[in-house]
């Protein structure tokens, strides 16, 4: 796969899930969440943004477990569990 086929198969995955109707448990929304901001944020280390410190602990540990996957990597995984978990 290129990288133009890999984006764009990215941004159709990425749609899929924002359009979903479907609720998943939050343990799943954790791994899109960290899937998505690692394949999206090639600069540095993001830091989760909110109010709510339990949520930000519970996505700052899911950035935290995919921190050494490259963004292709992330990219890859971010389709497989759009792809598992959303079904149109």
């Amino acid at each position: 796969m290129t990288e133009e086929e890999l984006n764009i198969a990215f941004n159709k995955a990425y749609q899929r899930a924002c359009n979903t109707k479907i609720l998943l448990p939050p343990d799943i929304m954790l791994h899109f969440y960290a899937y998505y901001k690692q394949a999206i944020h090639t600069e540095g280390f993001h830091n989760p943004s909110g109010d709510i410190d339990l949520r930000n602990a519970f996505k700052l540990n899911a950035l935290f477990q995919v921190k050494n996957l490259t963004p292709k990597q992330a990219k890859l995984a971010y389709i497989e569990l759009v792809n598992k978990y959303i079904i149109d």
